[in-house]
């Protein structure tokens, strides 16, 4: 009984002792605990309506989502008549734009004419047509829009671009 006693000791000390030389070796300058920037319910709101409301006043019926930083729905909208499909789409252009950071056009285009980057593809869950775009403050990425069914991407990035710049003075 004692055997196994100090034996679990021994093991509790060591992994003490690793997590401390681990400590020590990461940077001075890193912070224990991040601080980050997100979407709050209310703008995600705000993004998927404006959305909507440029692609309808262009005649096109649409699904916009917005994701927060994580890729994680915030908020969802469907024009009436948008098909079933533009819900998927949306979600995926949106979580596409928000993990890369980047919108979905440019990713696209980069992989059709780059062939390092042509497996994007394969990545599950990447969606590269346009109407993927990145919300930022600055220079950091918060969030991002996707739309899906207007008739071509370019037009659903369009979209995405216009419900975005409805809440720009909101984003600093």
């Amino acid at each position: 009984m004692h055997s196994s006693l100090r034996l679990g000791a021994l093991a509790v000390s060591l992994a003490f002792s690793a997590l401390s030389v681990q400590a020590q070796q990461a940077p001075a300058s890193a912070p224990a605990v991040r601080t980050e920037r997100n979407l709050s319910l209310e703008l995600a709101n705000q993004i998927a309506t404006a959305t909507v409301a440029a692609c309808a006043a262009n005649g096109y019926a649409v699904a916009a989502t917005v994701v927060d930083r994580a890729g994680v729905v915030r908020a969802v909208q469907r024009a009436d008549a948008a098909g079933s499909h533009t819900l998927a789409a949306s979600e995926r252009k949106a979580w596409t734009s928000a993990s890369a950071k980047a919108p979905t056009l440019a990713m696209m285009e980069n992989a059709q004419k780059n062939p390092g980057a042509a497996n994007l593809v394969n990545i599950p869950g990447f969606l590269l047509l346009g109407g993927g775009v990145p919300v930022k403050v600055g220079n950091e990425v918060i969030g991002a829009v996707g739309v899906g069914g207007a008739p071509g991407g370019h037009l659903d990035e369009q979209c995405a671009n216009a419900g975005i710049e409805k809440v720009k003075a909101q984003l600093g």
